[in-house]
C-alpha cells in the first residue's frame, strides 16, 4: 500500500481512494450490524439486572463510523454511552470506573446465553478506573472481527435542539476541567458535537481525510514512535480545505499538499472554529484566549475548548514533519504531464479577535 501511494501520480489520486481507502458496502453493512447488536445491548439489557437503577438517555456513536470517515478494511466504532446516573464531570471521572465493570460483566453473561451468537473478546486490564471498554465482536453474520470502544459518559447536552449549546455548558466545563487539572480529559460528552462537524461534510473532504489517514497509519508503521493524534491531521484536513478551497470538488493532490505542508510549518499552527463556542461569553472567551497562546502547534477540538488535539509532542510532530517533507517528493503531486501539484494559499493561523 505504501508503494502504491508512493507511486501513484496526482491524476490517479481519486481513484487510488476509490480502489483502496473506501470501504464496500458489504463491510459497511458488516460494521452497521455488529453497532446495531451493542447499541441494543447497551440501551435495552446491559443495565436491566444492575444492583441500582442505571438509566441511559442515549448511546451515539463516534469515532471514524459515526463521522463517516472509516478506512477500508479497519472495522473499530467508538460507542459513547450517556448515562443519566452521571450528573457532573467529576462524576463521570470517578464513577465510569464502576459502569465499564457492569458493562463488561453483563458482555460475559450475554455471549453465554444460548440464543445470542455472538462472541467477546474483552481486553483485559488491571486498571480500576478505565476510561474506555475495548472489546472485540464476533458473530456467524460477520465476515470478521469488529472492535469496540465503550465510554461511559455524562449527558450535559441533552437533547439536542439546536447547532449551537449553551454557552453555560462551556463555561462549566473549563471550570471544572481547570479545578481538576483535567482539560480535554472529557472530549466524549461532546461526541455528537465532532460528529456533527465531520458528518455532513462533502464526500470529497471525507476521501480527502481517508487519504491523510492512510498516510498518517504509513508513518506509524514506518516509525514505531509516539506520533501527534490522528484527530489533529483530520481536523488540520477539514481546515486546509474550509480556507483553501470550500467547494464540493476540487484537486485532491492539491488539497493532500496543503495539508502535508502544513504539518511541516507544525510550529506556527493555530487553529480553532467557532461553530459550537466562541468570544461573546466572557468566561469562555478569556479561557479561549490563553488557549490560543500557548505553545504551538494549537488545534482546538471544535467540539470541546479545553481539548489541544495537536498534543504537547513536539518530538512527535518533528518526526511526522520530516515524513510529510520526504513525502511531498511523491509523484501524487506531479501532474501527469510532471509539472508539480500547486497547493492552496492558507494561512498558518487563526486570527485572534480584538
Amino acid at each position: 500500500m505504501e508503494q502504491g501511494l508512493s507511486r501513484t501520480w496526482a491524476c490517479d489520486l481519486d481513484k487510488f481512494i476509490e480502489a483502496h481507502l473506501l470501504p464496500n458496502t458489504s463491510f459497511r453493512t458488516e460494521v452497521k450490524a455488529a453497532i446495531k447488536i451493542i447499541c441494543d445491548f447497551l440501551k435495552e439489557r446491559c443495565f436491566r439486572d444492575a444492583a441500582h437503577p442505571v438509566r441511559v438517555s442515549k448511546v451515539v456513536k463516534g469515532g471514524s463510523s459515526g463521522k463517516g470517515t472509516a478506512l477500508k478494511g479497519r472495522s473499530d466504532a467508538d460507542l459513547v454511552v450517556f448515562l443519566n446516573n452521571l450528573t457532573s464531570f467529576e462524576d463521570q471521572l470517578k464513577r465510569r470506573g464502576e459502569f465499564i465493570q457492569e458493562i463488561k460483566k453483563q458482555l460475559y453473561e450475554l455471549q453465554h446465553r444460548s440464543h445470542i451468537k455472538v462472541k467477546f473478546e474483552v481486553q483485559s486490564s488491571k486498571q480500576s478506573n478505565l476510561r474506555a471498554l475495548s472489546f472485540k465482536l464476533s458473530s456467524y453474520q460477520l465476515q470478521q472481527e469488529v472492535e469496540f470502544d465503550v465510554l461511559p459518559a455524562y449527558d450535559v447536552l441533552g437533547q439536542l435542539n439546536c447547532s449551537k449549546p449553551n454557552p453555560g455548558i462551556y463555561s462549566r466545563l473549563i471550570r471544572e476541567c481547570t479545578s481538576l487539572g483535567k482539560e480535554g480529559e472529557f472530549s466524549t460528552c461532546f461526541t455528537e458535537l465532532q460528529r456533527n462537524f465531520l458528518k455532513h461534510r462533502p464526500p470529497k473532504l471525507k476521501s480527502l481525510i481517508r487519504l491523510v489517514k492512510h498516510w498518517y497509519q504509513l508513518c506509524k508503521e514506518k516509525l514505531r514512535e509516539l506520533l501527534p493524534p490522528q484527530y489533529a491531521l483530520e481536523l488540520l484536513t477539514v481546515y486546509a480545505w474550509e480556507r483553501g478551497s470550500g467547494v464540493t470538488e476540487f484537486n485532491t493532490a492539491q488539497g493532500f499538499r496543503t495539508v502535508l505542508e502544513l504539518v511541516t510549518k507544525y510550529r506556527q499552527l493555530r487553529i480553532y472554529w467557532t461553530e459550537y463556542y466562541d468570544f461573546q461569553d466572557q468566561e469562555v472567551s478569556n479561557y479561549l484566549r490563553r488557549q490560543l497562546r500557548k505553545n504551538r502547534p494549537v488545534i482546538l477540538d471544535p467540539a470541546d475548548p479545553t481539548g489541544n488535539v495537536a498534543g504537547l509532542n513536539s518530538d512527535g510532530w518533528k518526526l511526522l514533519a520530516e515524513e510529510a517533507l520526504a513525502s511531498l517528493q511523491y509523484p501524487c503531486f506531479k501532474c501527469c504531464g510532471g509539472s508539480p501539484v500547486r497547493s492552496w494559499d492558507v494561512l498558518m493561523e487563526v486570527p485572534m479577535p480584538q
